[in-house]
């Protein structure tokens, strides 16, 4: 498992704490969610957010 960019930890942390409802533990969803709440124009990056969020959403569900 790699350990993610900095840069990628940061912009999800911040898309969680904006908008909590956004997001969930589907990864498809929280693609197209981080794809129009962002400008981000790299799917590799948009992917990467949305996969960091994604794990977020999971490890909270299960505590």
């Amino acid at each position: 498992m790699a350990i993610k960019p900095k840069y990628i930890k940061q912009l999800a942390n911040r898309l969680l704490e904006t908008y909590p409802n956004a997001f969930n533990t589907d990864f498809e969803t929280n693609k197209e969610s981080v794809e129009q709440l962002t400008n981000v124009e790299s799917k590799g990056v948009r992917n990467r957010i949305a996969g960091y969020i994604t794990r977020k959403k999971a490890g909270q569900a299960a505590s």
